[in-house]
């Protein structure tokens, strides 16, 4: 193994390059992430991090930035 975990989620509502930052911002912020890309068209927010991330956590940050985790 690697020792790398990506996972993509799907984020709603956002719309323009500030809200890609915002989510980017926020995500990258939690413990262990190493790296987040977010697709703005598609709405896919692809996070990787040395271990698995606690969905709840990531929920949390894109909540906090102002957006839903669809699904």
């Amino acid at each position: 193994m690697n020792g790398r975990t990506q996972r993509t989620y799907s984020v709603t509502g956002m719309t323009c390059s500030h809200c890609v930052a915002s989510v980017s911002e926020e995500v990258g912020a939690i413990d262990g992430v190493s790296d987040v890309v977010v697709d703005l068209p598609s709405g896919a927010v692809t996070v990787t991090s040395a271990e698995p991330i606690d969905e709840t956590r990531v929920r949390a940050a894109v909540e906090e930035a102002g957006y839903q985790l669809a699904g």
